[in-house]
């Protein structure tokens, strides 16, 4: 054989060698990336998930659509809550517990003329061990897309919550971990998702936006940075229709799943009355 291609064969090699080490390498990284991420998203899992609860509601609903007469209709309904103090004050994403602004903020300048009332009953916070806690609405923020609830009576222990006020930040691109307690069907299971942040918003306030892959994060979930510290709640960014498009676009366009910073949740909090027993108490 030619001492150059000989050369050439060995070159060849070594560079294959060198490709395969490198592939190695990489998926030995990822794997202990991967790794790490799991051992912080567990601990973070353990330290929080009870400040995760079911808040159970009874929705009455009245639908007006324009030349289709009304409609009316009572479901129960499980929403995800996060709570935010060992009273027991809980903080709900609005949207989920009173979709009728949603919607009716959604098709506003739209041909179709539609109108949703909603009344909310029998609200109940479902602890782990499934204990029921009656609870009542003390504030709505429709701006913020949050309801903030508390128990009608003082629970018999302090409640495990969430210290808002420690907040952590996120940059594009950066993951984090969200907690949530699954439906009747599994078991209101908890469970935890790692989310990436595929935007920020600046204006008119802070707003992170999640990635839109599909995990168990709901609305009411909430956020944390790797490093433990909380970030915020999922939540929904409604604006007005532009009276543009059809129905289906305007839905499109007018929202967005974000997740709204612990600092504007903690300051909507601090407005948060007490409950009816509460204030005969004082």
């Amino acid at each position: 054989m030619c001492p150059i291609a000989k050369i050439d064969m060995k070159l060849n090699y070594n560079k294959t060698v060198q490709t395969l080490a490198g592939a190695v390498c990489a998926c030995l990284l990822l794997t202990a990336r991967a790794d790490e991420i799991g051992d912080k998203g567990r601990a973070i899992f353990k330290q929080n998930q009870q400040a995760v609860v079911t808040v159970q509601l009874l929705v009455k609903s009245k639908v007006t659509m324009e030349g289709m007469g009304d409609r009316s209709n009572e479901t129960k309904q499980e929403v995800t809550g996060t709570v935010l103090d060992p009273s027991g004050l809980t903080v709900l994403a609005l949207s989920a517990t009173d979709p009728g602004a949603l919607i009716q903020s959604m098709f506003e300048g739209q041909d179709a003329r539609i109108k949703m009332e909603t009344e909310i009953n029998d609200l109940k916070i479902l602890l782990e061990d499934s204990t029921e806690v009656p609870a009542e609405i003390v504030l709505r923020d429709k701006d913020l897309d949050l309801a903030f609830v508390r128990p009608k009576a003082k629970p018999a222990q302090p409640l495990k919550a969430i210290d808002m006020s420690q907040a952590g930040k996120a940059e594009i691109l950066d993951q984090v971990v969200t907690l949530n307690r699954l439906g009747a069907a599994a078991a209101r299971s908890y469970s935890a998702s790692v989310e990436r942040i595929s935007a920020i918003v600046q204006r008119p306030r802070l707003l992170y936006i999640p990635d839109t892959t599909m995990t168990t994060t709901t609305l009411g979930s909430p956020a944390f940075t790797l490093d433990g510290k909380p970030l915020g709640l999922f939540v929904i960014r409604a604006v007005k229709g532009s009276g543009a498009g059809n129905a289906l676009s305007t839905q499109a366009n007018n929202y967005a799943s974000v997740i709204l910073p612990a600092a504007d949740i903690m300051k909507a909090a601090s407005q948060a009355p007490a409950a009816a027993a509460e204030k005969k108490d004082k």
